[in-house]
């Protein structure tokens, strides 16, 4: 029987039990542990610097007050960018690819941004909804728009990172398999396919790492509004 393409997205189960907890536990295991020692390993080093640079450029236009978020953002954004690169290995589940998922990440962190808001500040929290000089006329529409963008914010930071990433493993099971079925019919063009789904994944590679930067970063662009 013919697999669909969009079964490689179906949550893996074994004797009925969802396999998806396992999915998301494995990153945390592959990271290298902090060690006691002055001199640490190369992989360890790395690790550090990639933390205190993408921390410096994620908090340094926000308030001291935000900074509280840094642990928080940065642990999201190592285990994002570890799912991402994770299910791009063959007979591999990537858990990002379900929205149920990322929903669940994307709607608590976009409404404790909102919540801090309203409670540290609620004027300048509330001002969004009306920029300055607006006309009289126009005042409820832009209240009304300006609502329903903001109750929007969640839903495209969930929807962005999984259309993203299904769109981009559809790519490559299509190319995969029309390289397969080419290759006796047609070896040069099946070459061709072949090299074109090396590319696919290299920018399948960046598109996994991009991804999940851009998602901490419109979360703390939301944060820096409400703080």
């Amino acid at each position: 029987m013919t697999l669909s393409f969009f079964d490689q997205f179906m949550s893996p189960t074994l004797l009925g039990i969802p396999l998806i907890a396992l999915a998301l536990t494995l990153p945390w295991v592959l990271f290298p542990q902090p060690s006691t020692r002055w001199m640490s390993n190369r992989l360890l080093t790395l690790q550090n610097w990639f933390i205190s640079r993408f921390t410096q450029q994620i908090f340094q236009p926000i308030n001291i007050p935000g900074h509280k978020w840094a642990l928080l953002l940065t642990s999201l954004m190592l285990f994002l960018i570890s799912l991402n690169m994770l299910g791009l290995l063959p007979y591999t589940f990537t858990p990002t690819t379900q929205l149920s998922l990322n929903m669940a990440l994307a709607v608590p962190l976009w409404l404790a941004t909102v919540i801090i808001g309203m409670r540290t500040q609620p004027t300048h929290a509330l001002g969004h909804l009306l920029p300055e000089g607006t006309p009289t006329l126009l005042i409820p529409v832009l209240i009304i728009i300006e609502t329903i963008s903001l109750f929007i914010r969640p839903l495209a930071l969930g929807v962005r990172l999984t259309a993203n990433l299904t769109a981009g493993h559809l790519l490559i099971q299509l190319i995969a398999t029309a390289a397969f079925v080419l290759l006796p019919i047609m070896p040069t063009t099946a070459i061709l396919t072949t090299i074109l789904l090396f590319l696919l994944t290299l920018l399948e590679v960046a598109v996994a790492m991009i991804q999940a930067y851009v998602f901490v970063l419109l979360l703390s662009l939301y944060l820096q509004e409400n703080v």
